[in-house]
């Protein structure tokens, strides 16, 4: 699992091979990727908001308390974990439209895979500074939609053209993904999971 998970930040098309050439089984076994790697942000994110905090500009640094920021990181762990398999399901669904051959498990660890950078970068959290957060989160994203589009068309065996179709339909599905989220985070706000910050 290990080796995925560097092999795809530094020779990410050979690695791509590599998984296209796994077994049913080793597919299946991968399925605990997310539930591991997800840990990393959740964990860094809880550390940096209750013991270093953040300052906007020259202000005081805000720490939430350590109750407020629990809930939040478990609910946040969850979130990867469930988009991901939201994203694999249709990563498998759309499959038999670009003349792929999938399964469900297939697609949850597509998308698990590509989401590494986000896992990996996810540990700024340790330490909040918002510029810097925000710098490495792009590049996280850009590295994640670059995965994206050169696994899909490796890992489903279709040519690029079509690869890069289902890619941008992939990304779609996320976007919509993303908007549910931002909604879901406000009404989850109005059922008890606001920040709730120290004095």
């Amino acid at each position: 699992m290990i080796q995925h998970t560097f092999g795809l930040l530094v020779k990410p098309s050979s690695q791509w091979k590599t998984v296209s050439e796994l077994s049913d089984s080793s597919f299946k076994t991968l399925l605990i990727y997310p539930w591991i790697l997800a840990i990393i942000p959740a964990v860094a994110w809880y550390w940096g908001t209750t013991h270093v905090g953040w300052a906007v500009g020259d202000g005081e640094h805000i720490k939430l308390t350590k109750d407020s920021a629990m809930t939040i990181c478990v609910l946040f762990y969850l979130t990867q974990v469930v988009c991901l398999a939201a994203i694999g399901y249709f990563i498998h669904w759309m499959s038999d439209t670009y003349g792929a051959e999938s399964t469900i498990a297939k697609g949850i660890i597509i998308a698990s895979l590509a989401a590494t950078p986000l896992f990996l970068f996810g540990a700024v959290g340790f330490y909040p500074i918002l510029w810097l957060d925000l710098l490495i989160g792009i590049v996280a994203v850009c590295w994640a939609v670059y995965l994206m589009y050169l696994g899909i068309p490796i890992v489903m065996n279709i040519p690029e053209e079509r690869g890069f179709l289902f890619s941008s339909a992939v990304m779609g599905v996320a976007m919509v993904i993303l908007i549910c989220l931002m909604v879901g985070a406000v009404i989850l706000w109005d059922f008890g999971a606001a920040p709730s910050f120290t004095d």
